[in-house]
């Protein structure tokens, strides 16, 4: 089936490993669709400078401005049922912090399971403590839990995706409020810590939940823009902003040959990949690799064929980083662009 309408934009968190003396990664990757999709494809520099992560690159698309913090709070917690009104919300996920060398470094509930009953125990406790602040903890799932503020603070933080798997010292947050929320912080690893849910956790062995990561402020904008027709993604950020703008919200399918087969839409489909994204957080090098290198068979190498057989009509690849991100977009009558020598995903890294 020839689909000249269809228009398949690639969000790729954590395309380039995040340590750029490491270029020995790259090595041995066999990456041929995709190196012939970056070389062939028209560069947009100006989108690829202005998104340092995938939550700017998706703000930015569906024109949400800039809260203190880019708002992932209010639209995720969107995407897992709730209702965020007019009020302000954060992230507030469990983590465990772990002492390594003299610093504080985080773990994610990507190294950790905990269980709904857990989650509940442990936020209830949190909302008796801080019922006189106007705090109020919803953990609507278990390793999601949302913050409701009374007063809207000054307050900049560290998306969750940012800190995980690095010590939080620099990483805490900041602003003319963050003192007093410092503060809380600290009240709160304080009870966390001595809690009976993490005494059974420990017995059992498991990582206790010790802290919390606040992120992600802000409330629902009034008008969300609609940038495509649908998205396909198991990011709940993308999955809320898909939700505000009245578009359709699909569950990413296991690969571009099922997406194709789903009847994805002619018009403009948001395909969010983040499987590289836990690997990235944790410095996990082989678990990056294989996860690059089954993209590449499931997802690359099937929309170049498409893209080749006029499938699909025009595809994007955008891989948002820290000053060398990247944004292409290319038609079949790209890939017939001969002068463009294929190069190794290396050389874009390190540009």
């Amino acid at each position: 089936m020839i689909n000249f309408g269809m228009h398949c934009h690639l969000l790729l968190p954590d395309l380039f490993w995040p340590e750029r003396d490491f270029p020995d990664i790259y090595r041995g990757l066999e990456l041929a669709a995709l190196e012939r999709l970056l070389a062939k494809g028209r560069r947009d520099r100006a989108a690829a400078a202005a998104t340092e992560s995938a939550e700017a690159w998706l703000c930015q698309r569906f024109e949400v401005e800039k809260q203190g913090d880019w708002p992932a709070a209010p639209y995720c917690l969107l995407a897992d049922g709730g209702e965020p009104g007019q009020h302000h919300w954060l992230r507030a996920d469990p983590v465990h912090l772990k002492l390594e060398g003299g610093r504080l470094v985080l773990a994610g509930s990507g190294v950790f399971s905990i269980s709904q009953q857990e989650a509940e125990c442990l936020s209830d406790s949190l909302n008796v403590h801080f019922s006189g602040d106007g705090l109020v903890f919803y953990p609507l799932r278990p390793d999601r839990w949302y913050l409701r503020v009374e007063r809207v603070p000054a307050l900049e933080t560290t998306a969750l995706p940012d800190a995980a798997g690095r010590s939080i010292a620099a990483l805490l947050p900041h602003g003319s409020d963050a003192p007093a929320w410092r503060a809380r912080l600290n009240e709160m690893q304080m009870l966390l810590h001595g809690h009976a849910v993490n005494a059974a956790r420990e017995s059992a062995g498991m990582l206790p939940i010790n802290s919390v990561w606040l992120w992600g402020g802000g409330s629902i904008a009034n008008a969300v823009t609609a940038p495509c027709n649908e998205v396909w993604s198991r990011d709940p950020f993308a999955t809320g902003l898909a939700l505000a703008a009245r578009l359709a919200a699909r569950p990413l399918p296991e690969d571009a040959a099922a997406l194709l087969r789903a009847g994805a839409s002619a018009g403009v489909n948001l395909i969010v990949l983040d499987q590289l994204r836990a690997a990235a957080q944790y410095g996990d090098a082989h678990g990056w690799r294989e996860a690059l290198q089954q993209l590449e068979r499931d997802w690359f190498a099937p929309l170049l064929e498409a893209l080749r057989q006029e499938r699909v009509g025009m595809l994007s690849l955008h891989a948002p980083a820290p000053a060398r991100g990247l944004s292409v977009e290319l038609t079949r009558g790209d890939l017939r662009r001969f002068w463009r020598r294929v190069r190794p995903l290396a050389d874009y890294a390190s540009a």
